[in-house]
């Protein structure tokens, strides 16, 4: 029997248009087909009525870690991935009921965690994953401490990251995440806050490394996401290819022109330095890391509205780690300061789905997309704080089924 299901009563926004529909919206067999009011619907479907509420796309996370149940990445690479997947799943099954049908893992989730979502193994959001990042030795993803001398490749793929030198040496490693079903490749442009032995304001791998990882990932028809904050960093990132900066905390003009001219988007991930500013010792954040992490939420805030301004593909993400990740729809009310709601929403939906080019798949309610659905108590066009509390999310729907 093929299932299906109807929304009844609904305020169905588009978001293309910023506008809301009143009426019905009929799922068969996961996808959307078709809106409008006073829908007939099979005899067997389920009924969810929505009473006038609103209903969005399911939101879409492009910037996450569902593995990082902890912090401190030097601890969590030593961890069993048996005791690492169950936190995993603790963690996917939170991002779902905020209201996130879709997520972007950017170094820590693999294949396993992957295909136990879509067998309903786990529950959770549908998962895209890079496998692990890509670092040179002592960049972001190298979590060797001054005086640890074990060679980097005893340690090539503990922990989310893993490290490769070398064109020869990057090139290997994009085509093993690749053979292991990598949607994107995530490489470390740059110095980061969690990493132990790196500035922030390092700019990491050379032009021709960058070049390398770009090439392997465009002829398996994937893409580059790169860790960068400056917008020296930024810059290379984006000369050599990349489709995605994560962070860019300190871009400049040139980083949006160069944004504007390789058709590349923004990833910003501010609720994570709000919550390192707030609790990050009480999640396991090193000292030496909540010493980097000062003033840069400060910068994230000039880089966003930076972007804003000069037309940048701008998509949603919070990077969060630990018990922070209940922080995740705080990104909304950040954000606020900058945008407008219906940009935050489209960051969270359409934006988000084109990073990921699944444009017309997830992130709308158009006809034939999968039936993703947030059903909201509150208006979010106007006031975006109501999904900044997850206590809103009235139903999530997921694939056409209520979960």
């Amino acid at each position: 029997m093929v299932a299906s299901l109807v929304v009844r009563n609904a305020l169905l926004l588009d978001v293309e248009s910023g506008e809301y529909r009143e009426g019905d919206l009929l799922s068969v067999d996961g996808r959307i087909a078709e809106s409008g009011p006073g829908l007939r619907a099979p005899a067997e479907a389920e009924t969810l009525e929505a009473g006038g509420a609103v209903v969005l796309p399911g939101l879409i996370d492009a910037h996450v870690h569902v593995a990082a149940a902890t912090a401190d990445m030097a601890e969590l690479a030593v961890w069993p991935p048996s005791y690492t997947a169950a936190h995993a799943a603790r963690i996917m099954a939170g991002m779902l009921e905020r209201g996130f049908t879709t997520v972007r893992d950017v170094s820590g989730a693999d294949f396993g965690l992957a295909d136990a979502q879509a067998e309903g193994l786990i529950r959770g959001p549908r998962l895209a994953f890079c496998g692990h990042a890509l670092s040179q030795t002592g960049g972001h993803g190298d979590m060797r401490g001054r005086g640890d001398d074990t060679p980097a490749e005893l340690k090539c793929c503990l922990g989310s990251d893993r490290v490769a030198d070398g064109v020869d040496g990057v090139r290997v490693a994009a085509r093993d995440e690749l053979r292991k079903g990598a949607d994107h490749i995530k490489v470390n442009a740059a110095g980061g806050i969690a990493s132990p032995t790196d500035r922030i304001d390092s700019t990491q791998y050379s032009m021709e490394e960058l070049r390398a990882i770009v090439e392997e990932a465009e002829a398996a028809n994937r893409y580059v996401a790169a860790h960068a904050y400056t917008a020296r960093a930024v810059n290379r990132a984006l000369e050599a290819g990349v489709r995605s900066i994560e962070h860019g905390n300190y871009i400049d003009d040139r980083s949006v022109e160069l944004f504007l001219e390789r058709g590349a988007f923004l990833v910003p991930t501010l609720a994570t330095y709000w919550a390192m500013e707030r609790e990050g010792a009480a999640y396991g954040l090193p000292e030496v890391s909540r010493r980097k992490a000062a003033g840069v939420l400060e910068a994230g805030m000039e880089a966003l509205d930076r972007a804003r301004r000069g037309g940048v593909a701008i998509a949603f993400g919070t990077d969060l780690l630990g018990p922070a990740h209940r922080y995740q729809n705080e990104e909304f009310r950040i954000r606020a300061k900058v945008q407008e709601p219906i940009e935050i929403i489209r960051s969270a939906t359409s934006t988000a789905a084109e990073l990921l080019r699944r444009t017309g798949e997830i992130g709308t309610l158009r006809d034939g997309a999968l039936a993703d659905l947030v059903v909201l108590d509150g208006d979010p066009l106007a006031d975006i704080t109501v999904l900044a509390d997850p206590a809103n999310v009235r139903h999530v729907v997921q694939g056409g089924k209520v979960r």
